[in-house]
């Protein structure tokens, strides 16, 4: 059960710049460890240290996990420069530091370093994958643009793809291997891409209450990419759907349900319902043990389509649960299936539909599975190849929605 006298300390260390106090704090609230005494308050610091996020990533399910890699060289790198006594001094600050990022990393594990994925792993041959660029008043950024064999056609569908923290576009589209089936069903796909100037570990800020709402933060900088796209190419209004992995599901989830008027479908894997914190602490608490219990009454509009493994100790899979509870309202009624992978994981996919049949919700359940993208590909980072294929159902899903306007 949730301390609230821990909660506050937590919330006013992180505002004090005192973040491996704060994580800790928690951790040991959730283990159901008692608090210590909340420490006297820090003196007023002239330049407030930066607060790192939560490390939302995926936990790769391979029973043998790849060797490490180095990343390959830069075009370009500064020559290497001694250190200066005040870069010396500040050591203690960049080891404490480090021990910050560590600490919430361990509530969602780094993967190895790895080397780019070749392209063709990336892309079918004789299609496009091409960088494109976004700004507003809310920032700048950077996407990959899959464009299929037939994409001079009229009125096509297009797919946003949101990644994992430390992913890349080239990375999640390799994991995925979205791009091979888009093609095959003529659909372009768009990768927003998050810096490391907007998160160290390039997650989306999927919990901060700016990044929340429609037209403001990064909720108007991935509709704005998406807009772009729309009016650039031969984009069917009726058919944008938006999906990701992790902190990017959880991103995701927050486009649903501030442009449902853009999004015709959503898919969230392994992932948190919008509304599921709205900082730093609450932010682990919904990671470790779900969002809070006031979500289910914010029902969803769009439909939903979920995937979530139940062993999944980096994202609880309560918060699964959560997302389907806010799928649309009105519904005929809720069946459940229960499967198997070819020579993978089980599964039970459950159900709701609207009065006319149609299916609006899809929980996939992946029996054994932890935090890693379902059926994915090796050639990309976090993925689980047992299956089931959460990308061959998320865009058959996709494909049976269109925008109701």
């Amino acid at each position: 059960m949730l301390n609230p006298d821990i909660v506050r300390e937590a919330t006013r260390l992180t505002r004090a710049g005192q973040l491996v106090e704060a994580t800790a704090l928690l951790q040991r609230m959730l283990r159901g460890a008692s608090a210590p005494a909340a420490p006297p308050a820090s003196p007023a610091r002239t330049t407030p240290a930066r607060l790192e996020p939560p490390t939302i990533d995926a936990k790769a399910t391979r029973l043998a996990e790849r060797a490490r890699q180095p990343e390959p060289a830069a075009p370009t790198q500064a020559k290497p420069t001694q250190a200066k006594p005040a870069q010396a001094k500040s050591a203690h600050t960049r080891r404490r530091s480090r021990a910050g990022t560590a600490d919430i990393a361990s509530l969602g594990l780094r993967g190895p370093i790895r080397r780019a994925p070749a392209m063709r792993d990336i892309a079918p041959e004789g299609t496009q994958f091409v960088e494109g660029h976004f700004s507003n008043a809310a920032g700048h950024r950077s996407y990959k643009l899959f464009k299929p064999h037939r994409c001079q056609e009229p009125a096509l569908p297009l797919i946003v793809m949101l990644h994992g923290c430390t992913q890349s576009a080239d990375d999640f589209a390799a994991g995925t291997r979205m791009n091979f089936l888009a093609d095959a069903q003529n659909c372009f796909v768009v990768y927003p891409e998050q810096p490391r100037g907007a998160n160290q570990a390039k997650c989306w800020n999927w919990f901060r209450s700016d990044d929340q709402q429609r037209d403001r933060g990064e909720p108007s900088l991935i509709a704005g990419i998406t807009r772009q796209i729309m009016r650039e190419y031969a984009i069917d209004p009726k058919r944008v759907y938006v999906c990701g992995l992790s902190a990017g599901g959880a991103a995701a989830a927050v486009m649903a349900a501030t442009y449902p008027d853009l999004y015709a479908a959503v898919g969230v894997h392994s992932g948190l319902a919008c509304g599921a914190a709205r900082d730093l602490p609450s932010a682990l608490i919904a990671m470790r043990q779900g969002g809070g219990s006031d979500l289910t009454a914010a029902k969803s509009a769009v439909p939903t389509i979920i995937f979530h493994g139940d062993r999944d100790t980096t994202v609880h899979p309560d918060n699964g649960d959560r997302i389907f509870a806010q799928s649309t309202g009105a519904t005929r009624g809720k069946t459940s299936i229960r499967g198997r992978a070819p020579g993978g994981h089980a599964y039970t996919r459950t159900m709701l539909a609207d009065p006319s049949g149609q299916v609006t919700s899809e929980h996939w359940t992946i029996h054994g599975a932890g935090h890693a993208w379902s059926g994915g590909s090796p050639a990309g980072s976090y993925t689980d190849p047992k299956g089931p294929d959460a990308t061959r159902e998320m865009l058959r899903f996709f494909l049976s929605h269109s925008l109701r306007r």
